[in-house]
């Protein structure tokens, strides 16, 4: 005679095999502005190493170097916010290229005009792609239950 199990069990089963999944599972999770900040901290960093291919911008590459490591780190930790709130991937890519191009122009405007779309673009695609980031891979983080 086969067993039957009601549905409410098995959701019970299924919520427990999750959970369990989570925390015993080898897969590591992070928040989504931690998230945020790593990989926009990593592809800032490599948005500044990228001077090094122009040799104009030899004399000042600490400050293009440390300029675009702020710029992405700042950028990672905003935009993962948003994705807290936002959980549509089109929003996420939407606020990550605003808030990447917002950050680019504060950055032109300390650089100068000359240089506009070779840091307008690289900023506008760190911020679609730490939106991507923090809205397919970021977890979402509760706030804490306050006891009363």
């Amino acid at each position: 005679m086969p067993s039957e199990v009601a549905p409410k069990d098995l959701a019970v089963e299924e919520g427990a095999l999750e959970q369990t999944a989570r925390t015993q599972g080898n897969a590591m999770s992070l928040g989504k502005p931690i998230l945020g900040l790593a990989v926009g901290g990593a592809l800032g960093l490599l948005d500044g190493l990228s001077g090094f291919l122009e040799p104009s911008l030899a004399p000042v590459m600490t400050g293009v170097i440390t300029s675009s490591l702020l710029k992405g780190l700042l950028a990672g930790v905003v935009i993962g916010y948003v994705s807290q709130k936002l959980r549509s991937m089109a929003l996420g890519l939407l606020a990550g290229a605003v808030i990447g191009a917002l950050l680019s122009l504060l950055v032109i405007l300390w650089a100068g005009m000359a240089s506009f779309w070779d840091i307008m673009l690289p900023g506008m695609l760190l911020g679609v792609i730490v939106g991507f980031a923090t809205q397919k891979f970021g977890t979402q983080e509760e706030a804490p239950r306050v006891a009363r």
